[in-house]
């Protein structure tokens, strides 16, 4: 056990599998709408470390992003598949890490089915572009940090906390297992 949850009254572990570990990956790739892409043999100045939009994340927990097949991402995803995403859904809970898979397509359909009108910022073509790329991740494994009862409940519990010097933490968190 953590040492700061020794001083928890309350129980701030719950592991989730399955739906839950599903339904969790949404609904923060939902909320957050971007993550930190991270590919395993990242070149360059980056170091395979750049922001993304997620454009979908389906029930299968998968989550879906449009890329450009000319870039570094994608030709480091055809040589190593690995990538680990972090999300941050607000300023202090809903945070997310994922291990997972990356495939590269140009599924026209599933380029159609993402598309938005403002990708043809990065995508001068329009969703006919043929630089456009399709990236499917499929989770492994992960670990979120959020709370229990929304921000304001987490607010008063430290301050209460802190008043009555008792750790009153309303943080939650805990394995993802999709």
């Amino acid at each position: 056990m953590d040492s700061i949850n020794r001083n928890q009254p309350e129980v701030n572990r719950r592991d989730l599998s399955g739906d839950e570990a599903r339904k969790r990956i949404r609904e923060t790739a939902k909320e957050a709408k971007t993550c930190f892409f991270v590919t395993a043999n990242g070149s360059g100045a980056d170091g395979g470390v750049r922001p993304m939009s997620v454009l979908q994340a389906d029930e299968a927990g998968h989550l879906w992003f449009l890329s450009a097949i000319d870039s570094h991402k994608d030709a480091e995803l055809v040589t190593n598949p690995q990538v680990k995403l972090f999300f941050q859904r607000s300023t202090h809970a809903g945070f997310m890490e994922l291990d997972g898979i990356a495939t590269v397509s140009q599924d026209r359909a599933k380029i159609k089915e993402l598309w938005d009108f403002t990708l043809k910022t990065w995508f001068t073509e329009g969703e006919d572009d043929p630089r456009i790329s399709v990236i499917e991740f499929v989770p492994k494994n992960g670990y979120y940090w959020d709370n229990k009862h929304g921000q304001a409940v987490a607010g008063a519990k430290m301050l209460v906390g802190a008043a009555i010097g008792k750790t009153l933490d309303d943080s939650i968190e805990g394995t993802l297992t999709p």
